[in-house]
Parts: structure tokens; C-alpha cells; sequence
């Protein structure tokens, strides 16, 4: 569903809206069946990835709804009803191996609201308000932006050191601006912050906190490279303060802290059939993450080949690995005992995280597919002391 809302939103949609007519109607279903066998661990702590042998199902549905109502204007509502339990109650891995639960502890299905916003074209102008994730817009990459249907892991569908504004459920409300002339495109947004980490409700009042981010794109024959900046503002504490007085970093936040950093992708059609991508991310790690994931660097590649090689054109398999890393003052947090919301054994024997992993999908017919994912993991939660760790995952998939 994100693939095709992305493809919605991507400058020059007007043309494929037009197709559609006034309206149009998606559905998008995922189950999700993710498990790892027991795993060495010295010893384990409120947010680890528990040692144990244990399994965790998610389930995941989208009904996309977009109305024309008049030149250049697309309105979209999407509501999304979703349950199930990450691994360990998504906790423990800093890329975490399942993009179907994002942060949502509560097993119990729930029914939002995803996405509600405006969409105006105007020319080379595009306009985007309302509520989305600011993934739509930014940071795509048609090779690793969809963990419905390729990889899943979180380090991979997105640059990991970009801590987007989001909600737990990974939405938010902003507006985004795009200009295309040619090869280039570029884009600039701003978007809502959640009030606490991992919050649920936002911050309304963009003077204490927002999220500013600006991409440029140039596209060439079959790719395109993207570099992206941001800033964020927010309710934040700090890591340093945190290991210098208090350990719990929710006890130094304050108004009018800062999170900055780059990112920097590129894909491309190696052979037929065949293409390539690479993610480079980067954030200051001084504050705390506050609404993706505990990453301050990432570097993440990876390989997608579609099945005409071996007489299937709808099938796909892929191959990536992700290596994640913190700053100094986030390790040392981590070390002295501290906890983020997503990850903290307890103590920390540093170590780059590193995630790989491969999918296989086999298109059944037009809108249904199955698929399997391993993911071996190396260092969890930074960790040399745990792991390693490899997740298996069925998943099925309907869309129309």
C-alpha cells in the first residue's frame, strides 16, 4: 500500500490519476508471521530481544480511497486497521526485523485513520497537506519503500538515522512542497512532532517542536540519487546529561532541543530485471530519539531481481544488509544502564548492529502473493554480548 501511495503522491501522478478517473478504491491486506529460535544472551534488560524461542503474527489492512474534484487536486483517505505483536513486543533491535508493527505494543486490532490530505498540482508544483508519513514524499527508493511486499527490516525501507516525524504508527500531519524541472526534483516539508517519544498525540504548536526536512533528486536512465537534510525540534533529553546525572534521559528533557543530520541514496537498473540501491544516513545523536528508531549512523545496500531469470516475471527476490551505529553519547547512555523506548539490555558491550536480509516472493496471480524473509542479526541493540539472532518470516499479501 505505501508503494502505491508513494506512486499517488510522485510528481507527474496527475497523469496516472486521470487514467482512474474522479475516483478510485485500493485494498491491501498483510499477515505477517515473523519467529527466532533460542539465542546466547550473558544477560538481558527491560528492552531487550528476549533469548527464548518465541514467535509474533501481525496483520495489517489499507483501504485507500482518492477523489478528483477538480483540475490537478487529489483528496485521499486511508483507513488502516491493524494488530499483532512485534518480536519481543518490538523492542531489542535497533533495525527492527518487521515494518508491518512499527511501534504498537497493544496485540488487539485497532482501527485509524492513516492518511488524510490534499494533494495539488500545479504544473511543475506539487503541494501535499494534511496527514501522512513524511516517507511518502521523502526517502523513496522503488527498490526498498514497501515492507508489505520486499524488505521489512527497518534499516532498509527508510534511511534509519532520520528520526521522522511520526506517531507510534509512523503518520503525522505537514505539509510538503514539490518542484520538478527535467532530471531534478526538489522537495521541502514541515511536519508535526509527537509531544513525548514514541507519542501517539502531537505537538500542535510548531514554535516548540517540528520536523523540517529538504530532498533534492536528480534521476538519470534507470536511477536516481537523493540527498536529504533535516532538523528537528522537540521536547528532547539529552544523552550526555542523562550519563553525567539522572541515567533515565527522560528526566533531562527540554523545550527547544535540536536532532540534525543528513541522508544520502541512490538507485539503479544494474541488468535486466535487476537493480541495485544503497542508503547512507547520518544524525548528530546528541538528544534522544524521538520518533523511528535508536540510529544515529546507517549504511544499508542491497540487490532486487525480478523472476524472468528463472521463468517467473512476477516473482521477486532481494538481498541486503544493514549496519547501524550510535554516537558516543548515545553508546554511553546505552552502557551506563540507560534505556531508549526501543532498545537497553541493561549494560552494553558496544558493537555495530548488523542486519541482513533476504525475501523471496512468489506472485500466485494478480493480487495475491506469498513470501518468506530471513534475516540473520548480528549484535542486537549494538550488543557483542546477545545474539546472534536469526528471524524467520511467512508472509502473505493481497492487494487490488
Amino acid at each position: 500500500m505505501r508503494a502505491f501511495v508513494v506512486a499517488l503522491l510522485a510528481a507527474g501522478s496527475a497523469a496516472a490519476a486521470d487514467d482512474e478517473g474522479f475516483a478510485s478504491l485500493h485494498f491491501q491486506a498483510t499477515v505477517a508471521a515473523q519467529a527466532h529460535p533460542s539465542f546466547s544472551a550473558a544477560y538481558s534488560g527491560t528492552n531487550s530481544l528476549r533469548p527464548d524461542a518465541e514467535s509474533a503474527t501481525s496483520v495489517v489492512m489499507d483501504l485507500i480511497g482518492t477523489v478528483r474534484p477538480w483540475s490537478g487536486a487529489e483528496l485521499t483517505l486511508q483507513p488502516e486497521l491493524a494488530g499483532g505483536r512485534g518480536l519481543s513486543s518490538t523492542l531489542g533491535v535497533a533495525a527492527f526485523p518487521s515494518g508491518e508493527v512499527y511501534r504498537v505494543g497493544n496485540p488487539e486490532p485497532g482501527l485509524i485513520v492513516g492518511r488524510a490530505f490534499l494533494k495539488q498540482t500545479l504544473g511543475a508544483l506539487a503541494l501535499t497537506a494534511g496527514k501522512f508519513s513524511v516517507t511518502d514524499v521523502f526517502d523513496n527508493i522503488p527498490y526498498a519503500n514497501d515492507p508489505h511486499t520486499r524488505f521489512m527490516s527497518w534499516g532498509l525501507w527508510a534511511s534509519a538515522a532520520y528520526d521522522y516525524p511520526a506517531d507510534t504508527r509512523g503518520y503525522t500531519w505537514g505539509l510538503a512542497a514539490e518542484a520538478t524541472a527535467g532530471d531534478f526534483s526538489a522537495r521541502a516539508g514541515i511536519f508535526l512532532e509527537p509531544k513525548f517519544a514514541n507519542g501517539i498525540a502531537m505537538e500542535w504548536d510548531v514554535g516548540k517542536a517540528r520536523g523540517l526536512v529538504a530532498e533534492v533528486e536528480r534521476r538519470f536512465t534507470g536511477g536516481a540519487v537523493r540527498v536529504l537534510g533535516f532538523l528537528n525540534t522537540a521536547h528532547m533529553g539529552s544523552y550526555a546529561d542523562a550519563t553525567g546525572q539522572h541515567v533515565d534521559v527522560v528526566a533531562t528533557r527540554a523545550d527547544g532541543r535540536l536532532k540534525g543530520g543528513l541522508a544520502a541514496s541512490a538507485n539503479t537498473q544494474l541488468a535486466a530485471g535487476l537493480g541495485g540501491f544503497v542508503r547512507a544516513s547520518w544524525s548528530d545523536g546528541a538528544n534522544e530519539t524521538w520518533a523511528f528508531t535508536e540510529i544515529d549512523r546507517s549504511l544499508a545496500l542491497g540487490l532486487v531481481q525480478s523472476g524472468e531469470r528463472w521463468g517467473r516475471g512476477k516473482d521477486e527476490a532481494g538481498a541486503a544488509l544493514v549496519v547501524s551505529g550510535l554516537s558516543g553519547a548515545h553508546r554511553d547512555y546505552l552502557k551506563g544502564g540507560g534505556y531508549g523506548f526501543l532498545i537497553g539490555d541493561g549494560a552494553l558491550d558496544y558493537a555495530p548492529e548488523i542486519l541482513g536480509e533476504l525475501y523471496y516472493r512468489a506472485q500466485l496471480t494478480k493480487e495475491v502473493s506469498l513470501g518468506a524473509n530471513y534475516q540473520p542479526i548480528l549484535h542486537p541493540g549494538y550488543n557483542q554480548d546477545r545474539g546472534p539472532v536469526h528471524v524467520f518470516t511467512a508472509r502473505a499479501h493481497v492487494a487490488f
